[in-house]
C-alpha cells in the first residue's frame, strides 16, 4: 500500500508536541508550506525532514523563525561551497597523476 504523500498538521502537532499555531507561523514565515486537502490543513511528506530540523531548532535553540530562515539559509549555502570544494577537488585530480 502506497503511503500519503501529505500529512496533517493534527498528527504533526502531537508528534512534535507544538500547536498548530507554530506551523502557521511557519507558512506565514515561508519556511513550509501548508496545503489544505478535504478541508484539512497538511504538509507535503517532503517537507518532513527540513520540518525536523526547524522544529529542533526552536525548542532546542529557543530560534525564533527569521532565526530559523537564516540558519537554513546558511547551511544551504555551506552545502553548495562543499559541493564546489568536491568538484574542483576531483578537478584538481586529474593535475596530479
Amino acid at each position: 500500500m502506497r503511503t500519503a504523500p501529505y500529512i496533517p498538521l493534527h498528527t504533526l502537532c502531537t508528534l512534535y508536541k507544538v500547536e498548530r499555531s507554530f506551523f502557521k507561523g511557519l507558512n506565514d514565515n515561508g519556511l513550509i508550506e501548508i496545503i489544505t486537502i478535504e478541508q484539512a490543513p497538511c504538509i507535503h511528506h517532503d517537507q518532513i525532514k527540513n520540518l525536523d530540523a526547524i522544529v529542533r531548532l526552536h525548542q532546542d535553540l529557543h530560534i525564533n523563525f527569521e532565526g530559523i530562515d537564516t540558519v537554513l539559509n546558511l547551511l544551504d549555502k555551506i552545502t553548495q561551497l562543499q559541493e564546489e570544494l568536491r568538484i574542483t577537488k576531483n578537478r584538481l585530480r586529474i593535475f596530479e597523476d
